[in-house]
């Protein structure tokens, strides 16, 4: 079955805990801390397959987890890291983050890869927080959350060479005769339900990839018939070979045929219509289609390369036509910079990492590095408490409480936890 698409949940393995432990062995009365970190959490690394060509995979596994780190252990133990959780996808595959719709990456070659969930790190032991000033720290952190994202994966096929045209005009018969691909065949329409890729070599030791798309019908790009559900695979392509059907055979006028495919093009996507694009007219043993080429001729100034592909005339020509003018088309990027997800290096305007509102008498802040300092704390020490109260203090949440009105006794609520707030 060809899968192209598929909505995945990832869940990146949180940070092991760290330790909180003290020496305790003879003739060391006043052992000094001795809990070690906790392991990393696994990451989920999605990487190209080239073995694989559909997504079929994703189709029953809708949610991938990593493992958790190991808590760190006493006698200055370190907890161990997980393995991280690597994914295979087949090149050409778009991840794309769910809720902000940016684009993680676009996986085209051997061996690319991409960390898109990251596992938390783990939480340091007592013994990492030694200084001069506390030699002997009676508190550690929990490990770090590891990372949740939805994600959206899509497959946008990797060809040189598109095959586009109404459903029937021949498409699958000549890639089948260029390469080692074998479709299914038949004269009806649809007989092609999923993309054909086939790799064509030249005489000349040249080769490209082509892409046999299933057929397209007027208002293909806005979901009619099989076309929108395809178009995407000839995003890639460099070259569009459109194959127009010449004979008429089926009652279509040649020329009405070669307009409606176009405009669905260019409707899909604009980028369609700035790419080279090769006029195949098939099946030019057929009665009536010498005069059909010659009324589409005095539309249509554009060269135009006569085939038979049933009986594989014109085949060769066609193939060194295609091949010349690959050469000459750069390789481009699918995507540009600005939809893709990126890290700020430089802030021009300083920005608060949390919000306070109030719902009813509870102050609410929410933030995601004040909730992640929350989630790494323990409460199990006066000394832990203090920490975390003089981390929020540092962050100004104290102040800006005291600017919007909270009062000595008013309730605090960051996540599922509450505090009083304390002058």
């Amino acid at each position: 079955m060809f899968v192209d698409e598929a909505i995945v949940e990832l869940y990146a393995g949180d940070g092991g805990n760290g330790c909180r432990a003290f020496r305790r062995e003879k003739g060391v009365p006043l052992g000094g801390p001795f809990g070690g970190n906790g392991g990393k959490g696994a990451d989920i690394i999605f990487k190209v397959d080239t073995g694989l060509n559909t997504l079929i995979d994703f189709k029953y596994k809708r949610i991938i987890r990593g493992d958790h780190g190991q808590n760190g252990l006493g006698k200055g133990m370190h907890g161990k890291s997980a393995e991280n959780v690597v994914v295979s996808v087949p090149a050409g595959t778009v991840i794309t983050d769910e809720e902000s719709g940016l684009i993680i990456a676009d996986l085209t070659k051997e061996n690319d890869e991409v960390v898109v969930a990251a596992g938390g790190r783990g939480g340091r032991g007592n013994i990492a927080f030694a200084t001069r000033s506390n030699p002997a720290p009676d508190f550690a952190e929990n490990g770090e959350p590891g990372e949740y994202r939805k994600v959206k994966l899509e497959l946008k096929l990797i060809a040189d060479v598109g095959l586009v045209g109404m459903p029937s005009v021949g498409k699958s018969t000549i890639i089948s005769k260029l390469s080692a691909s074998k479709p299914k065949i038949a004269d009806y329409p649809f007989t092609t339900l999923k993309p054909n890729l086939g790799v064509v070599r030249v005489k000349d030791g040249r080769s490209f990839v082509m892409a046999d798309l299933p057929g397209l019908i007027e208002g293909a790009s806005l979901g009619h018939g099989l076309g929108d559900k395809f178009l995407k695979h000839a995003e890639r392509t460099r070259v569009i070979v459109h194959v127009i059907d010449m004979s008429g055979i089926h009652g279509r006028d040649p020329y009405e045929d070669y307009v409606i495919i176009n405009n669905e093009l260019k409707s899909f996507s604009a980028k369609f219509m700035k790419k080279p694009q090769l006029i195949v007219a098939n099946k030019m043993d057929m009665p009536q289609a010498k005069e059909n080429l010659k009324k589409f001729k005095e539309k249509v100034s554009s060269e135009i390369l006569e085939i038979t592909a049933l009986n594989g005339e014109g085949l060769e020509k066609l193939v060194y036509k295609i091949a010349d003018l690959l050469d000459k088309v750069p390789k481009d990027t699918l995507y540009d910079d600005s939809k893709f997800e990126s890290h700020v290096i430089y802030k021009f305007k300083e920005e608060k990492p949390f919000t306070i509102t109030k719902e009813g008498d509870t102050w609410i802040i929410k933030g995601k590095q004040l909730e992640k300092l929350l989630l790494m704390s323990r409460f199990d020490t006066n000394e832990a408490i203090f920490r975390f109260s003089n981390k929020l203090r540092k962050l100004g949440v104290d102040d800006e409480l005291r600017k919007l009105g909270a009062q000595e006794g008013d309730i605090i609520k960051i996540l599922d936890y509450e505090f009083e707030f304390r002058e």
